[in-house]
């Protein structure tokens, strides 16, 4: 394959994130509201994101590896990064626009941070009208990024999970403000909410199918999925050592995401319905898929009678899985499920994530990929899924 093709498609970043601006919510909230909705100040003599006046929701970080410089700092030094001591690509439209010329990247989706990848910080708090403008402040904001990077970054809009009718509601205002998708709470039955399995979601399923809005969820998309620093790590390891098995079992999460979404039937009720696993790599899927595939009449023949297609199917048909640091697996992965099943992605600017670019990777992942491959997954897949303008 001619190494120039990197250089002739038009590169979608299927994921990466904000370090959001610490006025984000304040400088857009009424003034009743402005000491309630989420903030960096310091309270009870600590700096941290505070929602509803004293309820902690994100460390004082700007979860960037990226400083001033350009350059990208590794372990466990990203903890004491914030705003003021990393890239302005970080949290500003016009540096990220910038840094995406500079990877050579046309078009990026972005995720949050100080929300929770699902939205599940903001549950902190009782107050349902609290929680929605905030929401709503937040997805006003990536509507701003938007249109202030010329359509180049496109954020996925939160939504009030707990409550689905609002949830319906802010997906039909999301899409009439441009954006593009959501990113939602892979587990809301830890909050009391009925799982997703329940035809308690099928309004919200039902507009965003209607409105052509990819679901998308994040890795460490609620409580439960979030264990850095919890149950994954064995206690007797450091801190870096933590991080780095704790990132690797957040990596594989989705899997869980997956197979309860196709074996509920809700690819089978929507079939134009699209979601996405976000940041979770994609070399497992085969074997996971396969996994489905065999249970699917192994130990649930009658269950799962209702469904007209193998699971490995509906992924085929409906989902997406995202990769940017594997080499070995893309190829087994194209064979497996084809083409139009991957999303290439950087983190930028997480840990881990691809930065600078580096073509010798990207073609060493590619290898035995041909040129049809290869522009699907950099460019095709994502611009029809997040309706990007290649042209």
């Amino acid at each position: 394959m001619n190494p120039k093709i990197l250089q002739e498609i038009k590169i979608i970043d299927a994921d990466s994130h904000w370090s959001e601006p610490y006025d984000l919510w304040t400088s857009r909230a009424p003034a009743k509201w402005r000491d309630r909705v989420p903030q960096m100040v310091e309270r009870h003599g600590k700096q941290r994101w505070w929602f509803d006046g004293d309820i902690p929701i994100g460390l004082p970080i700007a979860s960037s590896v990226i400083d001033p410089e350009g350059e990208k700092v590794t372990g466990t030094a990203f903890f004491d990064m914030d705003n003021d001591t990393v890239h302005r690509a970080s949290f500003d439209a016009e540096a990220r626009v910038a840094m995406l010329d500079v990877l050579g990247i046309h078009a990026q989706i972005m995720y949050p941070n100080v929300a929770g990848f699902g939205n599940q910080n903001f549950l902190k708090s009782p107050d349902e009208v609290l929680r929605l403008l905030s929401v709503e402040i937040y997805n006003d904001a990536l509507a701003e990024f938007q249109s202030d990077s010329k359509e180049r970054v496109l954020g996925m809009a939160l939504l009030p999970w707990w409550d689905v009718a609002a949830a319906v509601r802010e997906v039909e205002r999301a899409h009439s403000n441009g954006l593009r998708g959501v990113v939602t709470c892979a587990n809301p039955e830890e909050a009391g909410v009925p799982d997703m399995g329940t035809v308690h979601w099928d309004p919200l399923w039902q507009t965003c199918s209607d409105l052509n809005m990819p679901i998308n969820f994040h890795i460490g998309s609620s409580k439960g999925n979030m264990d850095f620093f919890g149950q994954a790590p064995w206690p007797s390891f450091g801190e870096e050592r933590k991080l780095a098995v704790g990132s690797a079992n957040l990596f594989m999460g989705n899997a869980r995401t997956i197979g309860n979404l196709i074996y509920s039937g809700i690819p089978e009720r929507f079939p134009e319905l699209k979601f996405v696993s976000v940041e979770s790599g994609v070399g497992w899927l085969p074997f996971f898929l396969e996994i489905l595939d065999h249970q699917m009449t192994e130990t649930a023949p009658n269950e799962l009678a209702e469904l007209s297609l193998l699971p490995s199917e509906y992924f085929r048909r409906q989902f997406f899985g995202c990769f940017w640091f594997e080499r070995a697996t893309i190829k087994p992965t194209v064979e497996f499920l084809g083409r139009h099943c991957l999303l290439f992605e950087t983190d930028f600017p997480h840990p881990t994530c691809l930065y600078p670019r580096d073509d010798i990777q990207l073609m060493e992942a590619f290898e035995g990929l041909d040129e049809a491959d290869v522009r699907a997954i950099l460019q095709d897949n994502a611009a029809a899924l997040y309706r990007i303008d290649i042209s």
